[in-house]
């Protein structure tokens, strides 16, 4: 294990465990690869990983970034043991703790969105998202929750329109948000174990962009456009086209159809 300089370390109170252990680093490379790091060294769920400036960001589909300071950069350690959660369904609960820990930050005549399966939009472009990664087995399972939010600034990404917090308001508190997001999590962990995901995907559908809303899927085998038609009961993309409603599983979903 790597040794830990440049860091404080805060408790965040949580309803149903121990506490949230927050490190806030000065800079790193990628909190996500730390955190993976720490999660194959043992460490207990409950860690928060938050980076001030982050220079090699990691995201959906290889994409990197370089945070310069003022977003949020952070990634949590769970340890879900032989909770039968799929994979696929963290990025719905995480969705939801992200989504309301941003939403009071948006001002008036501003729209915060989720979109499938891990994007937050702002006024309909991308301004936060969530990469989840899983390894380990039985008891020893993992997950790594990585979430990055533009609170300040967008990045400059060729090809991709992006917001920032800032469009819709003063630009929130890094160290507020991420104790928001945890706050925040831990809510939306406890609902779901106590009520399934039905609970959490009408949640979700919710704060989603409306259902009808014209959408593309881009994947490795070519485009499909139609109509956002919910998720299932599996977190599928339900999309409807003139050949009836198809289930997606994978691909980067695009608002509009051109």
């Amino acid at each position: 294990m790597r040794p830990i300089t440049d860091v404080t370390v805060v408790e965040v109170p949580r309803i149903h465990a121990g506490p949230w252990h927050l490190e806030i680093h000065g800079e790193l490379g990628s909190t996500s690869d730390l955190c993976l790091e720490r999660a194959r060294d043992g460490a207990a769920e409950g860690l928060a990983i938050l980076a001030l400036k982050q220079t090699r960001g990691r995201g959906s589909r290889g994409r990197g970034w370089v945070d310069p300071g003022g977003n949020l950069s952070m990634s949590v350690l769970l340890r879900p043991g032989q909770d039968a959660t799929p994979v696929g369904l963290w990025p719905f609960i995480a969705g939801l703790a992200f989504y309301d820990a941003l939403a009071p930050w948006v001002g008036p005549g501003h729209a915060l969105s989720l979109k499938w399966p891990n994007d937050l939009l702002l006024d309909g472009r991308k301004v936060a998202g969530i990469l989840i990664e899983a390894g380990g087995a039985g008891d020893g399972r993992w997950l790594s929750l990585g979430m990055g939010a533009n609170l300040c600034v967008a990045p400059v990404i060729e090809g991709r329109d992006l917001a920032c917090m800032a469009d819709a308001g003063p630009a929130p508190d890094v160290g507020k948000v991420a104790s928001a997001v945890l706050t925040m999590l831990d809510i939306w962990m406890a609902r779901h174990a106590q009520d399934g995901f039905d609970v959490i995907r009408a949640a979700w559908l919710q704060r989603a962009h409306p259902v009808g809303t014209p959408v593309r899927v881009v994947a490795a085998t070519g485009t499909v456009c139609g109509t956002f038609g919910g998720i299932s009961g599996d977190g599928l993309l339900l999309l409807r086209t003139p050949d009836g409603v198809r289930a997606i599983s994978t691909g980067e979903v695009l608002l509009g159809t051109a």
